[in-house]
């Protein structure tokens, strides 16, 4: 017969816990307690508390920053969860010295601390930059779209909000008419009780929506265009991203090369990045508070999202050193020249239309033959289409209306309007000027401004990889621009820390 070892639950044990001998050299959390302990200054907190005559004693903000970047450090936010382990795990209960802080009291102190972790990533800023950790020779900028704590079905408009409210008030007074008409006939009492649930949870929505509307104005966003609102957190924004489309923040990052360290971090409540460098470059000079001929000497890589004139023309009155991808950066890239054959390959086949090469041109006599053989007027001689002139040509409408090539001439079977044809005739003096836009074009085609774009890849993208898969921060758990912003500034210092962990102290 098995025999197995005896055991009681009965049975008691003692277990000696010595706090800092659970902390050991070399860790993480070591290097952690060492940084908030000699090299930051928590007492930037201080101003927040009123009890040094009387009142009940606050926990130290030392210690709720350590016990609040060693969970964050994990990926875990809830304060719920961080005050479980606080009591459960013998690593939090060591950092934390058994204090057991309230959830309430580790949600208050992150929401509200907006301010001084911006202080606190500028300390940790300035231990990378002793450390000898940023390079100051290339800097990539670039954005990361994360969830908010914002449903987007209730994003709109000022009408399509108003238009919502009207259907919910509408819903109520049918539900209400419905309900004198039972009451004559008798229904179930639990029936009767959850749908006048359901209509007061519907009039209570729809007061939401009106008070919303009566103390906001429709958003406006980079353009002037009126953007979709949003009851919860109007600070945030639907943006489209891989995973299709959310309401949330644009993360936006400026990373150093040499070691990947976040030297400014900045949310915002958009999809476009059009106009984030210059804020970004800004945030960054007066974090490490760089002087114009330092920042002068710096590389600058951004991608095609923050390519623009604005953004050009910044570059050059600063006197920057940038390299910004345009649209059709890697069409013109011969490495990518056959890029289309790893595109897969759809069921469905493209519509074959007539090249431009199939209609006979005579820019001399100004004229224009179709592939059918008749001929097309002269709509235009000369006009302008962006930077370029061109010649415009249509075709007659009895020849196009029974033309037997219409369905791969037009762009529809169903057009009514003839073919049109424009004919390329050179640029514009505007354009043959060499503009900041061309100039950026042949700067980053030449082989040096290949090979220092190359690089942006690899600098900034691992950061994203690394804040949302191995820290595994994938949302923001707070409303609101400001703190939304510290948010992002509290897992930007982490990974900071992170690399002064690896790179700096070596673990010892």
């Amino acid at each position: 017969m098995a025999r197995f070892k005896d055991y009681s639950y009965e049975q008691m044990t003692m277990l000696p816990v010595s706090f800092d001998r659970q902390i050991l050299p070399g860790s993480f959390e070591y290097n952690l307690t060492y940084l908030i302990e000699e090299c930051l200054d928590p007492s930037i907190f201080h101003h927040r508390y009123k009890n040094d005559d009387g009142g009940r004693p606050a926990y130290d903000p030392a210690i709720l920053l350590k016990v609040v970047l060693l969970a964050y450090s994990k990926g875990i936010t809830s304060s719920r969860k961080i005050e479980q382990l606080c009591r459960d795990n013998i690593l939090f209960i060591a950092i934390s010295a058994n204090s057991q802080p309230h959830f309430t009291t580790i949600a208050d102190f992150i929401s509200s601390s907006h301010q001084e972790i911006e202080k606190l990533f500028l300390q940790v800023l300035m231990v990378c930059d002793q450390e000898g950790l940023i390079g100051k020779d290339m800097f990539a900028i670039d954005g990361c779209k994360l969830p908010s704590n914002a449903s987007k079905e209730w994003s709109g408009t000022q009408a399509d909000l108003k238009k919502k409210k009207l259907k919910m008030e509408k819903a109520v007074r049918r539900m209400l008419s419905k309900h004198r008409e039972v009451d004559k006939h008798g229904l179930d009492e639990t029936i009767v009780e959850r749908q006048k649930q359901q209509c007061r949870k519907l009039a209570k929505t729809a007061k939401k929506i009106q008070a919303f509307l009566d103390s906001h104005d429709d958003r406006k966003g980079v353009s002037g265009r009126t953007v979709q609102s949003n009851i919860t957190d109007n600070d945030s924004a639907k943006m489209k991203t891989s995973h299709g489309v959310i309401q949330g923040y644009t993360g936006v990052a400026t990373v150093d090369a040499k070691h990947q360290v976040i030297v400014s971090a900045q949310a915002h409540g958009q999809g476009q990045e059009h106009n984030l460098l210059k804020p970004s470059l800004e945030s960054a000079s007066a974090n490490l508070k760089l002087n114009k001929q330092e920042r002068r000497q710096i590389k600058i890589t951004a991608d095609s999202g923050y390519h623009n004139l604005s953004a050009l023309q910044y570059l050059d009155q600063e006197k920057l050193d940038g390299y910004i991808a345009d649209v059709g950066f890697r069409s013109r890239d011969p490495r990518f020249k056959d890029y289309e054959r790893h595109k897969p390959v759809t069921r469905l086949k493209p519509k074959e239309r007539f090249t431009s090469n199939e209609f006979k041109v005579d820019l001399k006599h100004k004229t224009c033959i179709c592939p059918a053989g008749n001929a097309m007027w002269l709509q235009c001689e000369e006009t302008k289409i962006g930077n370029s002139l061109f010649m415009k040509f249509q075709g007659y409408e009895n020849d196009c209306r029974h033309c037997h090539l219409r369905k791969r001439c037009l762009r529809s079977e169903q057009q009514k309007s003839p073919r049109q044809f424009a004919v390329k005739l050179g640029n514009t003096k505007k354009h043959q000027q060499t503009s900041l836009i061309e100039k950026m074009k042949q700067k980053i085609d030449s082989a040096m401004g290949r090979h220092i774009y190359s690089q942006r890849l690899g600098t900034v993208e691992p950061v994203f990889g690394n804040i949302t898969s191995s820290i595994g921060f994938k949302r923001f758990s707070l409303r609101g621009k400001q703190k939304v912003n510290g948010q992002w500034q509290l897992i930007s210092m982490i990974h900071n820390i992170l690399k002064i962990h690896r790179y700096a102290w070596n673990g010892s």
